[in-house]
Protein backbone atom coordinates (compact mmCIF):
# COMPACT_ATOMS: atom_id res chain seq x y z
CA UNK A 1 0.00 0.00 0.00
CA UNK A 2 1.28 3.50 -0.90
CA UNK A 3 0.04 7.06 -0.57
CA UNK A 4 -1.39 8.78 -3.66
CA UNK A 5 -2.13 12.51 -3.84
CA UNK A 6 -4.24 13.79 -6.74
CA UNK A 7 -5.68 17.27 -7.06
CA UNK A 8 -6.10 20.55 -8.84
CA UNK A 9 -5.38 23.98 -7.45
CA UNK A 10 -4.85 27.62 -8.33
CA UNK A 11 -1.51 26.53 -9.83
CA UNK A 12 -2.98 24.11 -12.37
CA UNK A 13 -6.59 25.10 -13.04
CA UNK A 14 -8.57 28.26 -13.66
CA UNK A 15 -11.34 29.40 -11.36
CA UNK A 16 -14.06 27.95 -13.60
CA UNK A 17 -12.60 24.43 -13.38
CA UNK A 18 -11.93 24.74 -9.65
CA UNK A 19 -15.51 25.81 -9.19
CA UNK A 20 -16.81 22.79 -11.10
CA UNK A 21 -14.63 20.34 -9.21
CA UNK A 22 -15.24 21.83 -5.76
CA UNK A 23 -16.79 19.55 -3.15
CA UNK A 24 -19.31 21.45 -0.99
CA UNK A 25 -19.20 20.56 2.69
CA UNK A 26 -22.62 18.90 2.48
CA UNK A 27 -21.36 16.48 -0.20
CA UNK A 28 -18.01 15.54 1.36
CA UNK A 29 -19.33 12.44 3.11
CA UNK A 30 -20.86 11.09 -0.09
CA UNK A 31 -17.68 11.71 -2.10
CA UNK A 32 -15.50 10.10 0.58
CA UNK A 33 -17.62 6.94 0.61
CA UNK A 34 -17.66 6.83 -3.19
CA UNK A 35 -13.86 7.02 -3.23
CA UNK A 36 -13.37 4.38 -0.54
CA UNK A 37 -15.63 1.94 -2.35
CA UNK A 38 -13.36 2.08 -5.41
CA UNK A 39 -11.43 -1.17 -6.02
CA UNK A 40 -7.92 0.11 -5.37
CA UNK A 41 -8.49 2.52 -2.45
CA UNK A 42 -8.16 1.47 1.20
CA UNK A 43 -8.19 4.86 2.95
CA UNK A 44 -9.01 8.36 1.74
CA UNK A 45 -9.50 11.97 2.77
CA UNK A 46 -10.40 15.06 0.73
CA UNK A 47 -9.00 18.57 1.22
CA UNK A 48 -11.35 21.11 -0.37
CA UNK A 49 -10.56 24.82 0.12
CA UNK A 50 -11.14 28.05 -1.75
CA UNK A 51 -8.23 27.34 -4.10
CA UNK A 52 -7.63 23.57 -4.13
CA UNK A 53 -9.38 20.21 -4.26
CA UNK A 54 -7.08 17.33 -3.32
CA UNK A 55 -7.55 13.64 -2.61
CA UNK A 56 -5.09 11.78 -0.40
CA UNK A 57 -5.57 8.03 -0.68
CA UNK A 58 -3.88 4.81 0.39
CA UNK A 59 -3.90 2.62 -2.71
CA UNK A 60 -2.72 -0.87 -3.63
CA UNK A 61 -1.56 0.15 -7.12
CA UNK A 62 -0.57 3.46 -8.71
CA UNK A 63 -2.45 3.23 -12.00
CA UNK A 64 -5.53 1.65 -10.43
CA UNK A 65 -5.67 4.32 -7.73
CA UNK A 66 -5.14 7.10 -10.26
CA UNK A 67 -8.00 5.78 -12.39
CA UNK A 68 -10.33 5.41 -9.38
CA UNK A 69 -9.73 8.90 -8.00
CA UNK A 70 -9.78 10.61 -11.41
CA UNK A 71 -13.13 9.01 -12.24
CA UNK A 72 -14.72 10.33 -9.04
CA UNK A 73 -13.24 13.83 -9.46
CA UNK A 74 -14.40 13.93 -13.08
CA UNK A 75 -17.94 12.94 -12.09
CA UNK A 76 -17.90 15.61 -9.38
CA UNK A 77 -16.81 18.22 -11.95
CA UNK A 78 -19.27 16.98 -14.57
CA UNK A 79 -16.54 16.45 -17.18
CA UNK A 80 -14.84 13.53 -18.88
CA UNK A 81 -11.65 12.30 -17.14
CA UNK A 82 -9.58 13.26 -20.18
CA UNK A 83 -10.71 16.89 -19.83
CA UNK A 84 -9.75 16.89 -16.16
CA UNK A 85 -6.28 15.37 -16.67
CA UNK A 86 -4.80 18.62 -18.02
CA UNK A 87 -5.65 20.32 -14.72
CA UNK A 88 -4.48 17.57 -12.36
CA UNK A 89 -1.22 17.02 -10.53
CA UNK A 90 -0.30 13.60 -9.20
CA UNK A 91 2.17 12.67 -6.43
CA UNK A 92 2.94 9.13 -5.32
CA UNK A 93 4.69 7.53 -2.35
CA UNK A 94 7.47 9.83 -1.04
CA UNK A 95 6.45 12.65 -3.39
CA UNK A 96 2.91 12.53 -1.97
CA UNK A 97 4.30 12.86 1.57
CA UNK A 98 6.41 15.84 0.53
CA UNK A 99 3.37 17.43 -1.12
CA UNK A 100 1.06 17.21 1.89
CA UNK A 101 3.83 18.49 4.19
CA UNK A 102 4.36 21.45 1.83
CA UNK A 103 0.64 22.16 1.61
CA UNK A 104 0.21 22.18 5.40
CA UNK A 105 3.25 24.44 5.73
CA UNK A 106 1.69 27.05 3.44
CA UNK A 107 4.36 26.56 0.76
CA UNK A 108 1.84 25.62 -1.94
CA UNK A 109 -0.74 28.27 -1.08
CA UNK A 110 -1.90 31.16 -3.22
CA UNK A 111 -0.63 33.40 -0.42
CA UNK A 112 2.68 31.78 0.59
CA UNK A 113 2.87 31.07 4.31
CA UNK A 114 -0.84 31.52 5.02
CA UNK A 115 -1.65 29.75 8.25
CA UNK A 116 -5.31 28.74 7.95
CA UNK A 117 -4.40 25.85 5.64
CA UNK A 118 -3.24 23.97 8.74
CA UNK A 119 -6.74 24.16 10.18
CA UNK A 120 -8.21 23.11 6.86
CA UNK A 121 -6.03 19.99 6.80
CA UNK A 122 -7.15 19.22 10.35
CA UNK A 123 -10.80 19.66 9.31
CA UNK A 124 -10.33 17.40 6.26
CA UNK A 125 -8.91 14.69 8.51
CA UNK A 126 -11.73 15.07 11.06
CA UNK A 127 -14.36 14.84 8.32
CA UNK A 128 -12.79 11.71 6.82
CA UNK A 129 -12.43 10.13 10.23
CA UNK A 130 -16.08 10.81 11.02
CA UNK A 131 -16.99 9.22 7.68
CA UNK A 132 -14.91 6.16 8.58
CA UNK A 133 -12.53 6.47 5.59
CA UNK A 134 -9.31 7.02 7.57
CA UNK A 135 -7.17 4.11 8.76
CA UNK A 136 -3.81 3.91 10.47
CA UNK A 137 -1.74 5.11 7.49
CA UNK A 138 -3.60 8.37 6.92
CA UNK A 139 -4.00 8.87 10.67
CA UNK A 140 -0.24 8.74 11.22
CA UNK A 141 0.47 10.77 8.07
CA UNK A 142 -1.95 13.52 9.10
CA UNK A 143 -0.64 13.76 12.66
CA UNK A 144 2.89 14.14 11.28
CA UNK A 145 1.66 16.64 8.69
CA UNK A 146 0.05 18.84 11.35
CA UNK A 147 3.21 18.76 13.43
CA UNK A 148 5.37 19.66 10.42
CA UNK A 149 3.09 22.54 9.43
CA UNK A 150 3.19 23.90 12.98
CA UNK A 151 6.97 23.54 13.08
CA UNK A 152 7.38 25.51 9.85
CA UNK A 153 5.15 28.29 11.17
CA UNK A 154 7.04 28.45 14.46
CA UNK A 155 10.61 28.21 13.16
CA UNK A 156 10.45 30.29 9.96
CA UNK A 157 8.07 33.13 10.75
CA UNK A 158 6.47 32.79 7.30
CA UNK A 159 3.00 33.31 8.76
CA UNK A 160 3.90 36.23 11.01
CA UNK A 161 2.33 38.83 8.73
CA UNK A 162 -1.00 37.00 8.85
CA UNK A 163 -1.38 37.12 5.07
CA UNK A 164 -4.26 35.08 3.66
CA UNK A 165 -6.68 34.96 0.77
CA UNK A 166 -9.04 37.04 2.94
CA UNK A 167 -6.45 39.74 3.68
CA UNK A 168 -5.42 39.97 0.02
CA UNK A 169 -9.04 40.24 -1.12
CA UNK A 170 -9.67 43.04 1.39
CA UNK A 171 -6.53 44.85 0.23
CA UNK A 172 -7.93 44.69 -3.30
CA UNK A 173 -11.20 46.11 -2.00
CA UNK A 174 -9.51 49.40 -1.10
CA UNK A 175 -9.83 51.69 1.92
CA UNK A 176 -12.19 50.22 4.53
CA UNK A 177 -11.68 52.45 7.56
CA UNK A 178 -14.98 53.67 9.03
CA UNK A 179 -17.11 51.83 6.47
CA UNK A 180 -19.84 49.21 6.93
CA UNK A 181 -19.22 45.60 5.92
CA UNK A 182 -21.55 42.68 5.33
CA UNK A 183 -20.06 39.24 5.99
CA UNK A 184 -22.09 36.43 4.38
CA UNK A 185 -21.23 33.09 5.99
CA UNK A 186 -20.47 32.49 9.66
CA UNK A 187 -17.94 29.67 9.38
CA UNK A 188 -14.19 29.78 9.89
CA UNK A 189 -13.67 32.00 6.82
CA UNK A 190 -16.33 34.36 8.10
CA UNK A 191 -14.58 34.58 11.47
CA UNK A 192 -11.25 35.23 9.74
CA UNK A 193 -12.91 37.93 7.63
CA UNK A 194 -14.24 39.63 10.76
CA UNK A 195 -10.75 39.66 12.25
CA UNK A 196 -9.17 41.19 9.14
CA UNK A 197 -11.95 43.76 8.82
CA UNK A 198 -11.31 44.85 12.40
CA UNK A 199 -7.59 45.26 11.65
CA UNK A 200 -8.51 47.33 8.56
CA UNK A 201 -10.45 49.76 10.76
CA UNK A 202 -13.95 48.85 9.59
CA UNK A 203 -16.67 50.93 11.27
CA UNK A 204 -19.34 48.23 11.70
CA UNK A 205 -20.26 44.75 10.50
CA UNK A 206 -23.41 42.80 9.72
CA UNK A 207 -23.20 39.00 9.64
CA UNK A 208 -25.67 37.06 7.48
CA UNK A 209 -26.03 33.29 7.61
CA UNK A 210 -28.61 30.60 6.84
CA UNK A 211 -28.53 29.56 10.49
CA UNK A 212 -29.24 32.78 12.35
CA UNK A 213 -27.88 31.51 15.67
CA UNK A 214 -24.46 31.03 14.04
CA UNK A 215 -24.60 34.56 12.67
CA UNK A 216 -25.45 35.83 16.14
CA UNK A 217 -22.55 33.91 17.66
CA UNK A 218 -20.05 35.39 15.18
CA UNK A 219 -21.51 38.89 15.55
CA UNK A 220 -21.16 38.64 19.33
CA UNK A 221 -17.54 37.55 18.96
CA UNK A 222 -16.78 40.48 16.63
CA UNK A 223 -18.47 42.90 19.04
CA UNK A 224 -16.30 41.59 21.87
CA UNK A 225 -13.28 42.64 19.79
CA UNK A 226 -14.57 46.23 19.73
CA UNK A 227 -16.40 46.46 16.40
CA UNK A 228 -20.20 47.04 16.44
CA UNK A 229 -21.81 43.97 14.85
CA UNK A 230 -25.33 42.67 14.23
CA UNK A 231 -26.72 39.43 12.82
CA UNK A 232 -29.41 38.79 10.20
CA UNK A 233 -30.85 35.80 8.38
CA UNK A 234 -30.44 35.24 4.65
CA UNK A 235 -34.00 36.44 4.15
CA UNK A 236 -32.76 39.94 5.05
CA UNK A 237 -29.86 39.85 2.60
CA UNK A 238 -31.19 42.55 0.25
CA UNK A 239 -31.61 45.10 3.06
CA UNK A 240 -28.19 44.19 4.47
CA UNK A 241 -26.50 44.68 1.07
CA UNK A 242 -28.16 48.08 0.72
CA UNK A 243 -26.45 49.30 3.91
CA UNK A 244 -23.01 47.87 3.10
CA UNK A 245 -19.95 49.43 1.47
CA UNK A 246 -18.21 46.07 1.17
CA UNK A 247 -19.64 42.55 1.08
CA UNK A 248 -17.51 39.46 1.76
CA UNK A 249 -19.00 36.03 1.00
CA UNK A 250 -17.65 32.61 2.00
CA UNK A 251 -20.55 30.23 2.52
CA UNK A 252 -19.51 26.88 1.02
CA UNK A 253 -22.93 26.70 -0.66
CA UNK A 254 -23.33 24.71 -3.88
CA UNK A 255 -25.08 27.60 -5.67
CA UNK A 256 -24.75 31.39 -5.72
CA UNK A 257 -26.28 33.12 -2.69
CA UNK A 258 -25.95 36.71 -3.99
CA UNK A 259 -27.46 37.70 -7.35
CA UNK A 260 -28.47 41.00 -8.99
CA UNK A 261 -31.88 40.94 -7.29
CA UNK A 262 -30.14 41.47 -3.93
CA UNK A 263 -28.46 44.71 -5.07
CA UNK A 264 -30.82 47.69 -5.09
CA UNK A 265 -29.97 50.99 -6.86
CA UNK A 266 -27.36 52.73 -4.68
CA UNK A 267 -27.60 56.39 -5.73
CA UNK A 268 -23.95 56.61 -6.66
CA UNK A 269 -22.59 54.72 -3.63
CA UNK A 270 -19.89 52.26 -4.68
CA UNK A 271 -20.06 48.64 -3.58
CA UNK A 272 -17.18 46.15 -3.49
CA UNK A 273 -18.13 42.47 -3.32
CA UNK A 274 -15.40 39.99 -2.31
CA UNK A 275 -16.42 36.49 -3.38
CA UNK A 276 -14.24 33.94 -1.56
CA UNK A 277 -16.55 30.99 -2.12
CA UNK A 278 -15.73 27.90 -4.14
CA UNK A 279 -18.04 27.30 -5.89
CA UNK A 280 -18.74 31.02 -6.33
CA UNK A 281 -21.18 32.61 -3.93
CA UNK A 282 -21.83 35.57 -6.23
CA UNK A 283 -23.61 35.45 -9.58
CA UNK A 284 -21.20 36.91 -12.21
CA UNK A 285 -23.97 39.27 -13.33
CA UNK A 286 -23.55 41.20 -10.05
CA UNK A 287 -20.23 42.53 -11.34
CA UNK A 288 -22.00 44.09 -14.33
CA UNK A 289 -24.22 46.31 -12.18
CA UNK A 290 -23.41 50.06 -12.10
CA UNK A 291 -21.06 51.00 -9.29
CA UNK A 292 -20.38 47.37 -8.25
CA UNK A 293 -16.91 45.83 -8.35
CA UNK A 294 -16.38 42.12 -7.68
CA UNK A 295 -13.13 40.82 -6.22
CA UNK A 296 -12.95 37.04 -6.62
CA UNK A 297 -10.33 34.33 -6.21
CA UNK A 298 -9.04 34.99 -9.73
CA UNK A 299 -8.43 38.60 -8.73
CA UNK A 300 -6.44 37.47 -5.71
CA UNK A 301 -4.42 35.04 -7.82
CA UNK A 302 -3.48 37.77 -10.30
CA UNK A 303 -2.43 40.06 -7.46
CA UNK A 304 -0.24 37.38 -5.89
CA UNK A 305 1.31 36.43 -9.25
CA UNK A 306 2.31 40.07 -9.77
CA UNK A 307 3.75 40.45 -6.26
CA UNK A 308 7.51 40.16 -5.84
CA UNK A 309 9.14 38.49 -2.87
CA UNK A 310 11.76 40.02 -0.58
CA UNK A 311 15.13 38.60 0.32
CA UNK A 312 13.78 37.92 3.83
CA UNK A 313 10.86 35.97 2.38
CA UNK A 314 13.26 34.01 0.20
CA UNK A 315 15.31 33.08 3.27
CA UNK A 316 12.15 32.01 5.11
CA UNK A 317 11.04 29.90 2.14
CA UNK A 318 14.45 28.23 1.90
CA UNK A 319 14.38 27.38 5.61
CA UNK A 320 10.79 26.09 5.40
CA UNK A 321 11.65 23.93 2.39
CA UNK A 322 14.64 22.50 4.25
CA UNK A 323 12.44 21.62 7.23
CA UNK A 324 9.91 19.89 4.97
CA UNK A 325 12.58 17.81 3.20
CA UNK A 326 14.18 16.78 6.50
CA UNK A 327 10.77 15.74 7.86
CA UNK A 328 9.99 13.78 4.68
CA UNK A 329 13.24 11.82 4.98
CA UNK A 330 12.56 11.07 8.66
CA UNK A 331 8.95 10.04 7.98
CA UNK A 332 9.88 7.71 5.13
CA UNK A 333 12.70 6.13 7.16
CA UNK A 334 10.23 5.51 9.98
CA UNK A 335 7.75 3.96 7.58
CA UNK A 336 10.37 1.63 6.09
CA UNK A 337 11.43 0.55 9.57
CA UNK A 338 7.81 0.01 10.59
CA UNK A 339 7.19 -2.15 7.53
CA UNK A 340 9.84 -4.61 8.75
CA UNK A 341 8.42 -4.79 12.29
CA UNK A 342 5.60 -7.31 11.57
CA UNK A 343 8.09 -9.61 9.84
CA UNK A 344 10.52 -9.35 12.78
CA UNK A 345 7.64 -10.14 15.16
CA UNK A 346 6.61 -13.09 13.00
CA UNK A 347 10.20 -14.34 13.04
CA UNK A 348 10.35 -14.19 16.84
CA UNK A 349 6.98 -15.93 17.03
CA UNK A 350 8.26 -18.67 14.71
CA UNK A 351 11.41 -19.07 16.83
CA UNK A 352 9.32 -19.41 19.98
CA UNK A 353 7.22 -22.10 18.30
CA UNK A 354 10.37 -24.04 17.32
CA UNK A 355 11.70 -23.82 20.91
CA UNK A 356 8.38 -25.02 22.33
CA UNK A 357 8.32 -27.95 19.90
CA UNK A 358 11.88 -29.00 20.76
CA UNK A 359 11.23 -28.77 24.51
CA UNK A 360 8.13 -30.90 24.08
CA UNK A 361 10.22 -33.48 22.19
CA UNK A 362 12.76 -33.43 25.04
CA UNK A 363 9.97 -34.10 27.55
CA UNK A 364 8.86 -37.11 25.53
CA UNK A 365 12.39 -38.48 25.25
CA UNK A 366 13.41 -37.84 28.88
CA UNK A 367 10.24 -38.01 30.93
CA UNK A 368 12.28 -38.73 34.09
CA UNK A 369 13.88 -35.25 34.10
CA UNK A 370 13.20 -33.32 37.28
CA UNK A 371 10.87 -30.35 36.79
CA UNK A 372 13.51 -27.88 38.05
CA UNK A 373 16.04 -29.14 35.48
CA UNK A 374 13.41 -29.08 32.74
CA UNK A 375 12.48 -25.46 33.54
CA UNK A 376 16.13 -24.35 33.63
CA UNK A 377 16.75 -26.01 30.24
CA UNK A 378 13.75 -24.21 28.82
CA UNK A 379 14.95 -20.83 30.09
CA UNK A 380 18.46 -21.48 28.76
CA UNK A 381 17.28 -22.41 25.27
CA UNK A 382 15.00 -19.35 25.09
CA UNK A 383 17.84 -17.05 26.22
CA UNK A 384 20.13 -18.49 23.53
CA UNK A 385 17.49 -17.94 20.81
CA UNK A 386 16.71 -14.42 22.02
CA UNK A 387 20.38 -13.47 22.01
CA UNK A 388 20.93 -14.92 18.56
CA UNK A 389 17.94 -12.99 17.15
CA UNK A 390 18.48 -9.71 18.99
CA UNK A 391 21.35 -8.21 16.99
CA UNK A 392 20.08 -9.12 13.48
CA UNK A 393 16.48 -8.00 14.17
CA UNK A 394 17.59 -4.66 15.62
CA UNK A 395 20.01 -4.16 12.74
CA UNK A 396 17.46 -5.02 10.07
CA UNK A 397 15.15 -2.28 11.37
CA UNK A 398 18.01 0.21 11.23
CA UNK A 399 18.96 -0.84 7.70
CA UNK A 400 15.34 -0.65 6.52
CA UNK A 401 15.14 2.95 7.73
CA UNK A 402 18.36 3.89 5.94
CA UNK A 403 18.01 2.02 2.65
CA UNK A 404 14.95 2.55 0.46
CA UNK A 405 16.28 0.26 -2.25
CA UNK A 406 16.24 -3.07 -0.39
CA UNK A 407 13.20 -5.02 0.75
CA UNK A 408 14.51 -6.33 4.07
CA UNK A 409 11.14 -7.76 5.07
CA UNK A 410 11.14 -10.02 1.99
CA UNK A 411 14.74 -11.00 2.69
CA UNK A 412 13.83 -12.09 6.23
CA UNK A 413 10.85 -14.08 5.00
CA UNK A 414 13.04 -15.82 2.41
CA UNK A 415 15.96 -16.56 4.77
CA UNK A 416 13.82 -17.99 7.55
CA UNK A 417 11.13 -19.54 5.33
CA UNK A 418 8.33 -17.51 6.91
CA UNK A 419 4.81 -17.78 5.55
CA UNK A 420 4.20 -14.49 3.64
CA UNK A 421 0.85 -14.20 5.43
CA UNK A 422 2.43 -14.41 8.90
CA UNK A 423 3.44 -10.71 9.16
CA UNK A 424 -0.07 -9.61 8.17
CA UNK A 425 -1.59 -11.84 10.85
CA UNK A 426 0.77 -10.43 13.47
CA UNK A 427 0.02 -6.82 12.44
CA UNK A 428 -3.75 -7.19 12.16
CA UNK A 429 -4.72 -6.32 15.78
CA UNK A 430 -3.15 -2.84 15.49
CA UNK A 431 -4.74 -1.85 12.18
CA UNK A 432 -7.48 0.31 13.70
CA UNK A 433 -7.01 4.03 14.21
CA UNK A 434 -6.32 5.04 17.82
CA UNK A 435 -9.30 6.69 19.48
CA UNK A 436 -7.22 8.98 21.65
CA UNK A 437 -5.87 12.06 19.84
CA UNK A 438 -4.68 14.11 22.80
CA UNK A 439 -1.30 14.33 21.13
CA UNK A 440 -2.70 15.90 17.95
CA UNK A 441 -1.18 19.35 17.27
CA UNK A 442 -3.63 22.12 17.97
Amino acid sequence: MSILAIGLSHRTADLAMLERAAVPAAELGKVLHELQQAPHIAEVMVLSTCNRIEVFAVVDAFHGGLSDVSAVLARQAGVEPAELYDNLYVHYAGAAVEHIFSVASGLDSMVIGESQILGQVRTAYATAREAGTVGRVLHELTQTTLRVGKRVQTETGLGDLGASVVSEALRAAGELAGKHALVVGAGSMGALTGSHLRKAGIGSITVANRTTVNAQRLAASIAEQGVPATAVGMGELTAAVAKADVVVTSTGAADAVLDPSHVLPRDGRALVVCDLGLPRDVDPAVGELPGVRVVDLETVRRRMSAATGTSETDRQLAKATGIVLDEVREYLAGQRSAEVTPTVTALRKRAAEVVDAELLRLDNRLPELESAVREELGRTVRRVVDKLLHAPTVRVKQLAGQDAGTDYASALRELFELDPAAPRVVARPSESVPHETDGEPQ
